[in-house]
């Protein structure tokens, strides 16, 4: 949609959308990778993807305000270390 206008209000749900589209492709690094077409797997990998994203923003959370006092968007616990980390620990991923 092309906005001339200048409706700020559908420029503020434009950014919502954004930021759900954002957040579901970080999500999706975090999905194991399958070929089932079975739902219920699926869904599950799907689950446990959102959990464990929400597990790796809020440690990212809590070192940032420990080190630093504040929070910024930019991570400095990166989804990569996480995901190695995970891999090495558990052989998931």
């Amino acid at each position: 949609m092309f906005v001339t206008n200048g409706d700020l209000r559908l420029l503020r749900e434009y950014e919502y959308r954004w930021e759900i589209e954002s957040g579901y492709k970080s999500v999706k690094r975090f999905m194991a990778a399958t070929t089932s077409k079975n739902f219920v797997l699926r869904f599950f990998y799907f689950a446990f993807a959102c959990l464990l994203y929400s597990i790796w923003r809020t440690v990212d959370l809590l070192v940032q305000v420990a080190v630093t006092d504040e929070y910024e968007h930019l991570p400095i616990v990166t989804a990569d270390n996480t995901l190695t980390l995970l891999k090495r620990e558990t052989g998931i991923g």
